[in-house]
């Protein structure tokens, strides 16, 4: 059994040419040197793991989750919605705001490297500024130059020039402040129930009844009544715009 395990994880490094390693290596085709198929297949589930945490903290799925999850706990609803939903509607938001970022990124980048036009180093350098103008909208220039100083980057001349390892962390903390801002206004008019129940119950000597109890229906019915859902994501989307 060993023997046969040994060979089967050898047998790739012997039948490789003598520049691979277990059947990594690089091959030639017309235009020169290029990755063999085992070396794009790494890499690309290399960048299939970091592609979760980029969809989640760079595209607007990172305020829209806060903002949702906020409105949640000024409800009192405790896990109504459930997580599974609210992920749900903030990713389908996201995808609303950043479809014309990615057909602009897909016309520019990957339909020239997919005919063969363009290599991959081309096809990042023409799709990669839709994606810096989208973060350079949201970004506040403080957080800019916080992590422009903490990585010891010269001080950009223009703002197309900001380095995307300064821009991208800025991005995610002004997305951060935006969301408590507005998570913060959401809580207002809950809390103004919250403590005109506590203060009526408190008068009519129910102390052992729990004020959220009496407050918690009063608040899905204002919010019910106003729309919430409906101002709550239009907001939220034309905040975007």
């Amino acid at each position: 059994m060993k023997k046969l395990l040994f060979l089967l994880i050898a047998a790739p490094a012997f039948a490789a040419p003598d520049d691979s390693l277990l059947g990594i290596s690089l091959v030639q085709n017309k235009t020169g040197a290029a990755m063999s198929v085992p070396m794009q297949i790494v890499l690309l589930l290399s960048a299939l793991t970091l592609l979760p945490a980029v969809l989640m903290a760079l595209t607007p799925f990172l305020r829209i989750t806060i903002v949702l999850h906020f409105l949640r706990q000024a409800l009192g609803t405790q896990t109504a919605p459930s997580n599974q939903v609210l992920i749900a509607l903030a990713m389908f938001l996201s995808l609303i705001v950043m479809q014309p970022v990615a057909e602009e990124v897909y016309h520019k980048g990957w339909e020239p490297l997919e005919s063969g036009q363009i290599s991959a180093s081309q096809a990042w350098d023409q799709s990669s500024p839709p994606i810096r103008a989208f973060l350079l909208r949201f970004a506040r220039e403080k957080d800019i130059r916080l992590f422009i100083d903490l990585t010891h980057s010269p001080a950009p001349a223009k703002p197309s020039d900001v380095p995307l390892s300064a821009l991208a962390p800025a991005y995610v903390l002004s997305e951060l402040k935006a969301a408590f801002q507005i998570g913060a206004v959401l809580f207002l008019p809950f809390l103004i129930i919250d403590l005109v129940v506590a203060s009526v119950t408190l008068s009519v000597g129910m102390v052992q009844l729990p004020p959220v109890m009496v407050s918690a229906p009063f608040k899905i019915l204002l919010f019910v009544l106003v729309d919430g859902w409906n101002l709550v994501v239009g907001s939220l989307v034309k905040s975007f715009y």
